[in-house]
């Protein structure tokens, strides 16, 4: 059974960091591409970034050179490490694990993890 759980999230000031983790139980990491998601109060669930099974990296323009993530596949862990906080950072920050079998693809999502940049 696979399995994903955030951890990370809290309140900061603009101009904050945060680390955000995520670690994935079940047999799926080593071979899947991690991402991060988020949603704000009203709005659709927005890519963040991702990272490949391989390390490649994407990451939205809203987020380019104040987001960082990385793997640990020794871990099973992707992490977020956010700087420079906005408050337009606020929302859920959602792991997602996807793969894709054949012609079909496969997301396995956690519960996701609060960030609320606030002064």
């Amino acid at each position: 059974q696979v399995q994903l759980e955030e951890s990370g999230g809290g309140l900061v000031q603009p101009g904050g960091s945060l680390r955000l983790s995520c670690a994935v139980s079940g047999s799926i990491f080593s071979t899947s591409t991690m991402a991060w998601y988020r949603q704000a109060p009203g709005k659709e669930r927005e890519l963040v970034g991702e990272i490949t099974s391989v390390g490649s990296s994407y990451y939205a323009d809203s987020v380019e050179g104040r987001f960082t993530i990385s793997r640990d596949n020794a871990k099973s862990a992707v992490y977020l490490q956010v700087h420079f906080l906005k408050p337009e950072d606020t929302g859920v920050y959602y792991c997602n694990a996807m793969q894709w079998r054949g012609h079909s693809r496969y997301d396995y999502w956690g519960q996701g993890t609060q960030v609320t940049v606030s002064s």
